[in-house]
């Protein structure tokens, strides 16, 4: 597979894909929720426009949340040698070349956009992100006029024939480098390029300025978008504080719940400023406090934390540690070989993308590993296949045994401050109801 056939369908492709989605969706994240799927129509000629905060896994965001084998734009210095130009034609990503690449390779862009037209009349999806390059803040930035361009001109190319369409995509992530996380991807309606065709032909220009507005407006309605710059800390926190026991919600994602949350205080900084800014003073406030004192807005949001509910919560943790040490034991190395080299990468925006890749390949080497030790240390076959499917079952249960863990910790935490009747719990305390009761108020 390379670059002239780059749109073809390839089993080795759809084998790896399969692999890398069944590790991306059901292990590297705890929850991947979907919404909007029924706005792909895969026989239409489809470029997908997510938004750009966390690096590759914003690509396989796309790319697992839908069927088929879509091809990707990417920045061509990642091609340099022949050797890596040959895995990124095979993982179906094409380059596109910049000014600072020189003006010798802007003419290798000629190639690439006949090669986006192939992929376009092939149905196979063309996912181009916007922004241009990633950055961690929940807010959609200028998007770039590539996107346009391209799409007009195929759509002029093939005689204005082609019904090219744009589908904007929200993606957001409750935390963007941890394991064990909610994706969340959002598909919005297509805008289909051929309604700006008398535009177009009579100022390229302008149409192209039209569509970029329109597609950056699309944009944000599919994803958690905070405009204030000064105020971004206190709203991002208000999220996870309000809205964090969402998270796992698929009838109404915790991502519009926080895009309400974020419109209600936008009106609200206009019709009443100062309680605008008492919200977010309370908001830091109780974000600095609570890391302070090792506790979490869950367990803030509890009225009482009863003695029994903590001791059958030990009870089961006692219960389930020979499992946990089984699923830790032989999950570690998923777990910790990934961080190692995180250390020596400044963009944190990296990170989940190097722990997703790395704990990819890890599995794809030891789990037939651990397959083959199975059938050789245990008998009969059956119960040697069932050792071998508990290791992962296992691995996700010490995961939840480690959550469960800081839980019963926390409220026994709490119910020492309590019960030493410790002036700055307290003191949080009051701040979390007073804010809750604030936002229940908009």
């Amino acid at each position: 597979m390379g670059r002239e056939n780059i749109e073809r369908y390839s089993t080795g492709y759809a084998i790896l894909k399969s692999v890398a989605n069944f590790w991306h969706n059901n292990f590297f994240y705890r929850r991947v929720i979907v919404v909007g799927r029924d706005n792909i129509n895969p026989n239409d000629y489809l470029i997908f426009a997510p938004n750009h905060q966390n690096a590759l896994m914003d690509a396989l965001a796309v790319l697992f949340t839908h069927k088929g084998q879509p091809i990707f734009l990417a920045r061509a210095d990642i091609f340099k040698t022949k050797f890596m130009a040959s895995i990124l034609y095979f993982l179906k990503i094409l380059p596109v070349y910049r000014i600072r690449d020189g003006l010798d390779a802007l003419k290798s862009n000629d190639i690439i956009f006949d090669k986006t037209i192939d992929v376009l009349k092939n149905k196979n999806g063309l996912v181009i992100l916007p922004e241009g390059s990633h950055e961690g803040v929940r807010r959609l930035r200028q998007l770039k006029k590539g996107i346009c361009r391209i799409a007009f001109q195929a759509y002029e190319a093939t005689g204005f024939t082609l019904n090219i369409k744009i589908i904007p995509v929200g993606i957001e992530f409750t935390n963007y480098s941890r394991v064990r996380q909610v994706l969340t991807v959002v598909y919005g309606k297509p805008i289909e390029i051929s309604q700006f065709y008398d535009s177009y032909r009579k100022n390229p220009q302008r149409a192209m300025n039209e569509l970029r507005s329109l597609l950056s407006a699309e944009m944000e309605k599919n994803m958690v978008h905070i405009e204030s710059e000064e105020d971004y800390e206190a709203i991002d926190e208000l999220r996870s504080l309000i809205n964090g026991k969402y998270s796992d919600d698929i009838r109404m994602p915790k991502l519009f719940r926080d895009r309400i949350l974020i419109n209600k205080l936008n009106r609200l900084k206009s019709s009443s400023a100062d309680t605008y800014q008492k919200i977010c003073e309370l908001t830091l406030k109780i974000k600095e406090k609570a890391k302070l004192l090792k506790t979490d807005y869950r367990l803030l949001e509890k009225k009482k934390h009863p003695f029994y509910a903590m001791l059958s919560g030990v009870l089961g943790l006692i219960i389930g540690f020979p499992l946990f040490i089984f699923g830790f034991v032989f999950n570690f190395v998923f777990l910790q070989i990934p961080n190692i080299p995180l250390k020596k990468v400044q963009d944190i925006q990296f990170h989940s993308s190097l722990r997703y890749t790395i704990s990819l390949m890890l599995a794809i080497v030891l789990m037939p590993v651990y397959l083959i030790l199975s059938f050789a240390i245990v008998s009969p076959w059956w119960f040697a296949i069932l050792i071998f499917i508990s290791i992962p079952l296992t691995g996700l249960f010490s995961w939840s045994y480690y959550l469960l863990l800081r839980r019963i910790s926390g409220g026994l935490r709490i119910r020492h401050m309590i019960r030493k009747k410790n002036e700055d719990f307290f003191l949080l305390k009051r701040n979390h109801d007073e804010l809750v009761t604030l936002i229940s108020k908009l």
